[in-house]
C-alpha cells in the first residue's frame, strides 16, 4: 500500500504538503491537490484517516431505479445492506451519470470520501469510469459488467446463457420454431452477453438463426413499434426480451394491433419485476433473484477486502412460467392477418432493415 511518502517523493513535494491536500486544506492550490489525489490514485494510496473514522462502503447507481420496492435495484441495494451493515460497515447509496464520471475520476473520489469499496450498479461500455476499472486498484464489484485481468475488480449477475437456454428449450416444447429477439443496442455487457446467449440457446436447440428475427433499438416504445410488426411479417410466433420493460411495451404494441398473446405469438422477459405477475396476460420470464444478487455483491466486495482476487459469479436463472406463452399457432398470424400489415395475401414479407 503506497504511503504519504511515495506521494510526496513521486511530486518532488513535501509530506506535509501532500498531507494538506489529502485532507482539503485551504493552503493547497487546487491544482496542488489534483496533482495529489491524482498521484495517491497511480499509486494505490488509501486515505487511512478517513476510513478509521468510518467503516464505509457505497453503492454506486446509474441508470437504475432503486427508491422503492417495486423497482429493479431496490432489492439488489437491500440484498447489500443486509449482509454489510450486521458486520458493522455503513453503506452510503450515490447516484451517478457520466458528467460526475467525466469530472471525477473513480479513484479521486474513493479516496475522498474515505471509502474501502463499492459495489456498482447499472453502467455501460460508455461509461468513462469503465475505462479507468481496467487499471483500478480500490475494491469493486460490478453488477452485470466484467473487467479482464484486474484482481480488484470482480463481477456479479445472473446467467444469461442458462436463462436463454431455459426459455429456448421450453418454447420448442410448445412448438416454437421461429423465436425472435428484442434488445436494446449492444453498448453494455449484459446486452451483450444476452445477445449471444439467444444466439447460442438456437443453435444448441437447432433452430433457425436469422438476422430478421433481431430487433435492437435505443427506445423501448419506438423500438417495439418498430419490430413487432417486423418480426410477425417474418412468421415468428415467439419473441425474447433482453428486460421485462421492453416485454410489457411489447405486450401494450400488441394489444394495439390486436395480435393476441399467446394465441398468436409467445413473449418471455427477462428480470422478473414485481409488476409482471400483474400484467395482463401475466409476464413468463426469466426471473433474477435481485435480492441474493445484493448479497453476492457484499460477499464478492468482502472477498477482495481479505485479498481473494474473485473474477465473477453467476447466479442461477430459473423460468417463470405465466400467461404470455403458450403452444405455437398452427399457421403464422402473417397469413391469417395479411391486411393488418396492408399487405396482400402470399406477398413476401419485407425484409427487416
Amino acid at each position: 500500500m503506497a504511503t504519504i511518502n511515495d506521494i510526496a517523493a513521486k511530486l518532488g513535494i513535501s509530506k506535509s504538503t501532500v498531507s494538506k491536500g489529502l485532507n482539503n486544506a485551504k493552503d493547497v492550490s487546487e491544482e496542488m491537490r489534483k496533482r495529489i489525489l491524482e498521484t495517491a490514485v497511480e499509486l494505490g494510496y488509501a486515505n487511512k484517516r478517513l476510513q478509521k473514522e468510518r467503516k464505509a462502503l457505497c453503492i454506486l447507481v446509474e441508470n437504475m431505479d432503486f427508491q422503492t420496492p417495486n423497482q429493479f435495484g431496490h432489492d439488489i441495494i437491500l440484498g447489500f445492506r443486509q449482509m454489510a451493515e450486521p458486520e458493522g460497515w455503513t453503506v452510503d447509496i450515490i447516484p451517478i451519470d457520466m458528467e460526475f464520471q467525466r469530472l471525477t475520476p473513480y479513484g479521486v473520489f474513493m479516496i475522498e470520501h474515505g471509502y474501502q469499496a463499492s459495489f456498482i450498479l447499472g453502467l455501460t461500455l460508455l461509461d468513462p469510469w469503465m475505462h479507468e476499472f481496467r487499471t483500478s486498484k480500490i475494491p469493486a464489484v460490478l453488477y452485470d459488467n466484467y473487467i479482464k485481468e484486474n484482481p480488484y475488480i470482480a463481477s456479479v449477475g445472473c446467467d444469461s446463457q442458462e436463462g436463454f437456454e431455459l426459455a429456448v428449450k421450453y418454447l420448442t416444447s410448445l412448438g416454437h420454431k421461429k423465436i425472435g429477439l428484442l434488445s436494446g443496442p449492444l453498448e453494455s455487457y449484459i446486452l451483450k452477453a444476452r445477445y449471444n446467449a439467444y444466439l447460442s440457446a438456437m443453435e444448441k436447440y437447432g433452430l433457425e438463426i436469422n438476422e430478421n428475427y433481431i430487433g435492437l433499438g435505443y427506445y423501448v416504445n419506438d423500438s417495439t413499434r418498430k419490430y413487432i410488426p417486423k418480426l410477425m411479417d417474418q412468421g415468428v410466433t415467439a419473441i425474447l426480451f433482453s428486460h421485462d420493460v421492453r416485454a410489457i411495451s411489447a405486450i401494450t404494441e400488441c394489444e394495439d394491433r390486436e395480435i393476441r398473446i399467446p394465441q398468436d405469438v409467445s413473449i418471455i422477459g427477462f428480470d422478473d419485476l414485481p409488476m409482471t405477475a400483474h400484467m395482463q396476460p401475466s409476464l413468463t420470464t426469466i426471473r433474477q433473484d435481485r435480492l441474493a444478487l445484493g448479497k453476492c455483491g457484499f460477499y464478492a466486495l468482502s472477498s477482495l477486502l481479505n485479498h481473494v482476487p474473485i473474477g465473477s459469479i453467476l447466479l442461477r436463472a430459473s423460468l417463470i412460467v405465466r400467461d404470455s406463452t403458450g403452444p405455437a399457432p398452427e399457421h403464422a398470424w402473417i397469413d391469417t392477418h395479411p391486411q393488418a400489415l396492408n399487405l396482400p395475401k402470399n406477398t413476401t414479407a419485407p425484409i427487416l432493415s
